[in-house]
């Protein structure tokens, strides 16, 4: 496999696309060696299929606000890769949106759910629609006109989108409302429903504590307890409140948490009243952190800056991709950080990702440490093909497992001959091996 040439012709084909290009650079690299064993792959063009996407659907989502205004927002879905099972990700509402995020994502989340070994493929949407200011009924009516042009391509057994940044339960209850409207039929096409509806127990707090687990399991392989331990935490939203929740519950001291205006540091630590607030900031609207700190004398907040910065044992971007720079980076193991894991979707630059590496921390890549989330989007679906509903300590049990076996996955093709664990490369290939296998057994299709 020749990468340069590889990655020479993406950018030819889609310049502008820095995010997309990083993304599939960092997997490449880590899967050339094991790659080249299999001159089967090469004929088949595996590579050259699998960083294209099958399909993408751009569209125009024209919708009227309260004050009669018509509105024009640009809609997205990359279907990217069904090879193991029907297409599966997130629905992005963001003014960030655009296609180099959304394939980067799409691309990811293949490899990501097939760590799961769940039978789902991967897919990535959304808009540059921005739910920040919108009533709820402009939201709903914004909600609708997406679906009314997304609807014909989605369905349970051909693509099902779930939340991310900006889609929350409420967005999930208006987009499902009207796909079920248009297609007549009530069936799990999305995930991340409300429990009143086919949703799932735990989904909320299912990425941030299957990252949590997977923290566990990596700590635990280097016989390292996590009681005890101070741990550093980006953004506010659902997942960082899962990941707060968590390593609480595991003995773990969480000491910062994040937003656009600069970070909290609580040497406290971040725990019951205190995770609850979390929720409070985010349905403020305001996306703010700072008034944490006027709530609870005990933190301190940082305008402008981000937690890395602090000394901790673990550090976790839970937040928006390449948050934590190489910069950062160095901060962090200047202060002898123990192990550090994106459970935002690619937290850290690809320069950062080298130098935790090369310094051998203890490191693990968003595919494998946040793959909880839609795990339990699997779990839903399963549930939803079943008409019944787990409890919250079967699915719990469940997602535990399933981050156990990606961890162990991880470890057997990214364990190298000094002992170190080279999560990025092992889970990586682990991925690879799956859908490439599924893509050779299916043909040139």
């Amino acid at each position: 496999m020749k990468i340069d040439n590889i990655l020479s012709s993406l950018e030819a084909k889609h310049p502008g696309e820095p995010e997309f290009l990083q993304a599939v650079k960092e997997v490449l690299m880590s899967i050339e060696e094991i790659y080249n064993r299999h001159p089967e792959f090469e004929k088949a063009r595996i590579i050259e299929r699998l960083v294209e996407p099958d399909r993408i659907f751009t569209f125009k989502v024209p919708w009227v606000d309260d004050k009669g205004d018509v509105q024009v927002n640009l809609g997205y879905r990359v279907q990217f890769n069904n090879a193991i099972g029907p297409y599966k990700g997130g629905l992005r509402f963001h003014a960030s949106v655009n296609l180099s995020t959304l394939k980067f994502l799409g691309f990811e989340q293949t490899f990501k759910n097939a760590l799961t070994t769940l039978p789902m493929g991967g897919a990535k949407g959304g808009s540059d629609f921005n739910v920040k200011g919108k009533s709820n009924a402009e939201i709903m009516r914004f909600c609708q006109a997406f679906m009314l042009e997304l609807w014909r391509n989605i369905g349970p057994d051909t693509d099902v989108p779930a939340g991310d940044i900006g889609v929350g339960g409420r967005e999930i209850g208006y987009l499902y409302g009207m796909y079920k409207k248009l297609a007549r039929e009530n069936t799990g096409t999305f995930t991340g429903k409300g429990l009143d509806y086919g949703g799932s127990l735990i989904r909320p707090e299912a990425t941030g504590f299957g990252g949590l687990y997977f923290v566990n399991e990596m700590l635990k392989a280097k016989g390292i307890d996590i009681k005890g331990k101070t741990v550093a935490i980006s953004g506010f939203g659902n997942v960082a409140w899962g990941a707060a929740l968590k390593a609480t519950e595991l003995g773990a001291k969480v000491v910062t948490i994040s937003g656009p205006d600069g970070y909290i540091y609580d040497p406290d630590g971040i725990s019951g009243e205190k995770i609850d607030y979390m929720l409070e900031l985010r349905n403020s609207g305001e996306d703010i952190v700072a008034p944490y700190a006027e709530e609870f004398k005990s933190a301190t907040f940082f305008a402008g800056k981000r937690p890395w910065e602090q000394k901790v044992d673990i550090a976790l971007p839970c937040a928006i991709q390449n948050e934590l720079n190489e910069h950062d980076a160095q901060q962090l193991i200047n202060n002898n950080v123990t192990c550090v894991a994106e459970i935002s979707n690619m937290g850290c630059t690809a320069e950062a990702v080298d130098l935790f590496v090369e310094k051998k921390v203890l490191f693990a890549p968003g595919k494998a440490v946040n793959a909880g989330g839609v795990a339990t989007s699997g779990l839903e679906m399963t549930q939803n093909a079943m008409h019944i509903q787990w409890t919250a300590e079967e699915v719990d049990a469940k997602l535990q497992q399933i981050m156990k076996n990606i961890h162990a996955q991880s470890i057997k093709y990214g364990a190298e001959k000094d002992g170190y664990i080279n999560y990025v490369k092992g889970a990586n290939i682990a991925g690879f091996m799956k859908v490439a296998s599924a893509m050779m057994a299916q043909g040139i299709v």
